[in-house]
């Protein structure tokens, strides 16, 4: 029988969920939950599944093995933690949490029940990805020397004056890093290694009424000796694709979005063209540069069938535990604090 999922808040990211459930072998929508009854009938109705208005009794739904927590992202912990009580499985969309002590209480909790917890990182489950990281990892880059991010995105004034929520430290917890650069980052750090230090400045320059930043750059410097940069903004009209670099001594790789833009490489190998030609327009979305709801959920579905297979006994561990999620979040404290303090910060 296929595994029952539920998702905790119904907000638009709920909508992706849902459909990556209803896509994803071996998966089955069960339960819904939100504060606003008529909210959850209405998703229940549209998706499917029984419709709940508190966690507590959607978690004790006998169907339900899986919870998506789909509330605001500083609200995550509490959601997370009332599932993993009960027993189930917890996915937990980006960020994991808005402080490192939130996360660590979430990825203790689970461990302490023995449950899985997973951080969805959507971008890590593309094919370019998985494309990308076995050419680092086969030394085709030779010494890697550069490895930058680039989300230069737009968001409306009206986009963070919705939901009472977007723009506050509190459920936000940040700005263009914390929200919208993240996937990049994640997604930089698990192809370049690990982060080791930053310096940093972020600045608040295009909306109003908004706790956090809007634009932010920072310098890096990777654990294997790279350096490389973040420039991350919800500031920039009228948005661009998301862009990742990795330049290394013998080869050097960028991807925009689902794109490859150049895969060179100084020993050439008979299927790069082969590479080149496929990658070259994968993109099929708006990629979230200047409208939220403009991502396709397929990274989602491959994600949430990644968390199957390790409940079905087929590998030990989610791609993205919650260890793995929580590097990110990692990252972007450690820059939000260089920021502040003008000084390099080594990541914790």
């Amino acid at each position: 029988m296929a595994t029952g999922f539920g998702i905790v808040g119904l907000g638009l990211i709920a909508e992706f969920h849902a459909r990556a459930i209803a896509a994803a072998d071996g998966a089955r929508l069960a339960a819904c939950m939100s504060r606003d009854p008529g909210k959850a009938a209405r998703f229940a109705q549209t998706h499917g599944g029984r419709a709940y208005s508190t966690i507590e009794s959607l978690v004790q739904d006998p169907d339900v093995a899986v919870v998506c927590v789909c509330t605001p992202s500083g609200a995550h912990l509490e959601a997370a933690l009332a599932a993993i009580e009960a027993g189930k499985h917890v996915v937990v969309e980006k960020p994991l949490e808005v402080t490192l002590e939130r996360c660590d209480r979430m990825i203790e909790a689970a461990a302490r029940k023995g449950v899985q917890l997973a951080g969805i990182f959507p971008s890590r489950f593309h094919e370019v990805a998985r494309v990308t990281r076995q050419a680092v990892d086969a030394g085709r880059l030779g010494r890697l020397t550069l490895a930058n991010a680039y989300v230069k995105w737009y968001r409306s004034q009206e986009y963070y004056d919705e939901g009472g929520w977007k723009g506050t430290q509190r459920y936000d917890g940040g700005g263009a890093l914390m929200n919208q650069s993240i996937h990049a980052i994640d997604l930089l750090q698990w192809l370049a290694g690990p982060v080791e230090s930053v310096q940093a400045l972020t600045a608040t320059l295009a909306h109003q009424r908004i706790e956090v930043e809007d634009t932010a750059v920072a310098l890096l410097r990777f654990a294997n000796g790279a350096l490389g940069t973040i420039e991350g903004a919800t500031s920039v009209f009228p948005g661009f694709y998301k862009r990742i670099e990795l330049l290394g001594a013998e080869g050097s790789i960028a991807l925009e979005e689902e794109n490859i833009v150049v895969w060179r490489f100084a020993a050439e190998h008979p299927e790069d063209d082969r590479v080149r030609e496929r990658f070259q327009q994968s993109t099929n979305t708006g990629g979230g540069a200047s409208d939220p709801a403009a991502i396709g959920f397929h990274g989602h579905q491959r994600q949430l069938e990644d968390l199957l297979r390790v409940l079905n006994g087929a590998q030990a561990r989610p791609l993205v535990d919650g260890v793995e999620a929580r590097k990110s979040v990692a990252i972007i404290l450690s820059i939000y604090e260089s920021a502040r303090s003008g000084r390099k910060v080594r990541v914790g």
